[in-house]
């Protein structure tokens, strides 16, 4: 059941029950991405840290708009802002935070899972893995914050998440020091350097999840107009 009162509007829950996913990274650079693309987009903050609205703060203004947001609230902000014409909303989850995610997830139209590939991680994550399950949502693990160059890491990581019966996502979000730069300085990876490494991932990860959402850029509009 869709909250959104706007057809073409579309939410993507960042949900980790483990800390330091890098969801809020995760969250604000898919909404950047979106902007880049021509969508309006914004990033909900659920975390009582409200790390995203920091980083706004820090932004002084610049795009994509940071709104909080407490758990039993999310919907009615997401109904608002699809009211305004937003494109794709993307919130923001605290861990350890039944709540938040549980909210967060019956309001999505996609849900993304991230983790690292690690052993700790990964068994952390079946909790989440079950929660998507329950109200059986679309939903895909991102590795975040792993080496760059491992490929036996991750595929040791994705025989094991296809055992806990999830879905994985094609697009790796290696750990990457442009990442911590850009967020200290109150920026993007784009704002650094829009066609370093980390750039070009997560513009990769934004067209497979408008795929996923069924939804368009302007671009892609335009090209098949």
């Amino acid at each position: 059941m869709t909250t959104t009162s706007h057809p073409n509007t579309r939410t993507v829950a960042i949900v980790s029950q483990k800390g330091g996913a890098g969801k809020t990274t995760l969250a604000i650079h898919l909404a950047a991405a979106a902007t880049r693309a021509g969508q309006i987009s914004l990033v909900v903050d659920t975390d009582p840290q409200a790390s995203a609205s920091q980083w706004a703060e820090w932004r002084q203004g610049a795009p994509p708009e940071i709104i909080d947001s407490a758990p039993p609230r999310i919907a009615s902000k997401i109904v608002a802002a699809s009211e305004q014409g937003a494109d794709l909303i993307v919130i923001d989850t605290p861990p350890h935070a039944d709540l938040a995610a549980s909210k967060a997830v019956e309001c999505a139209d996609l849900v993304l899972i991230p983790c690292r590939p690690s052993a700790f991680d990964l068994a952390a994550m079946r909790t989440t893995i079950r929660l998507v399950e329950l109200l059986a949502k679309p939903a895909f693990v991102v590795f975040t914050a792993g080496p760059p160059n491992a490929p036996l890491i991750y595929a040791d990581a994705k025989e094991l998440v296809t055992g806990f019966g999830a879905q994985i996502c094609p697009v790796i979000l290696p750990d990457r020091a442009t990442y911590r730069h850009a967020v200290a300085a109150g920026q993007t990876v784009f704002d650094l350097d829009p066609s370093n490494k980390a750039a070009c991932e997560i513009e990769q990860l934004h067209k497979w999840a408008c795929e996923q959402l069924n939804i368009f850029t302007r671009e892609q509009k335009r090209m098949s107009a």
